[in-house]
């Protein structure tokens, strides 16, 4: 049987990679998808790729910082679909490199206000779903900076929103579990995707070499000779929206390939 047969996932942060990737397992899965991100065009494009009949799927744009933008999709997926079953967050701003030393706290409040506080607005947006269907699943995507800082690149105003939002989810675990909704964290290393792909060709380009010795430099630090994808960090979301996963809650998964364990 299908990990989400007749539930119904809100995916925000929907893109090219790590987004496009759990709408699609969602959808693989079973389940319908009401997903949100801030273009259009995007998601028009996902929707379009993981469920061509239009049947399963529904997007509205969606900024997260923005609470009415966050409960309209909520309320999208309830009008469409009857109800919202579990919330995967992939939106996040990740684009902002540097340390301490040369931080500019304007840029780090933006940070905290789409990783921290957008990803907890929409969380509270789904909660009166989660709740009228008797229990459900909030998953967050971390990331492993947030507990073992990079020695490839510095985004400290980034692992840091991530490591406040893997501490609300033990806080949220407490106050949600009497309604049986469960708060997980899955914790991505160096991922193979759009991103990491684009890091590899800067790096070979930067400094004259193939990207098989970048790529090479990254999987020579995992336990597995193989960097995890962003299709491995969605289904390892998947199974935490779904009721497989009914006795896990405030749990962090590090999907990195052995790269750091804990």
């Amino acid at each position: 049987m299908s990990l989400l047969a007749g539930k119904t996932v809100v995916v925000s942060g929907v893109g090219a990679g790590l987004g496009h990737q759990v709408a699609a397992a969602v959808v693989r899965e079973g389940g319908n998808a009401a997903l949100g991100a801030r273009t259009e065009a995007r998601l028009a494009k996902t929707a379009a790729a993981v469920d061509p009949g239009g049947a399963r799927t529904a997007y509205r744009p969606t900024d997260i910082t923005d609470e009415r933008q966050c409960e309209a999709l909520a309320g999208l997926a309830r009008e469409r679909f009857g109800g919202v079953h579990a919330v995967v967050h992939v939106a996040a701003l990740d684009s902002h490199f540097g340390g301490l030393e040369d931080a500019d706290f304007a840029t780090w409040r933006s940070v905290l206000d789409v990783n921290l506080l957008g990803t907890l607005r929409m969380t509270r947006a789904c909660l009166p779903d989660l709740k009228a269907a008797g229990g459900g699943s909030v998953v967050f995507i971390g990331t492993q900076s947030a507990v073992a800082a990079p020695s490839q690149v510095r985004q400290a105003a980034y692992a840091a929103s991530k490591g406040a939002l893997t501490s609300a989810m033990y806080s949220l675990a407490r106050e949600l579990g009497p309604y049986r909704i469960r708060v997980n964290t899955v914790l991505p290393g160096w991922m193979w995707g759009p991103p990491v792909e684009a890091y590899v060709r800067f790096a070979a380009q930067s400094e004259g070499v193939a990207e098989r010795e970048v790529l090479g430099r990254l999987t020579d630090r995992m336990a597995l000779p193989d960097l995890a994808t962003d299709g491995d960090v969605a289904d390892a979301a998947v199974f935490l929206s779904s009721d497989r996963s009914r006795a896990i809650t405030g749990q962090s998964l590090l999907v990195n390939a052995g790269e750091l364990m804990r």
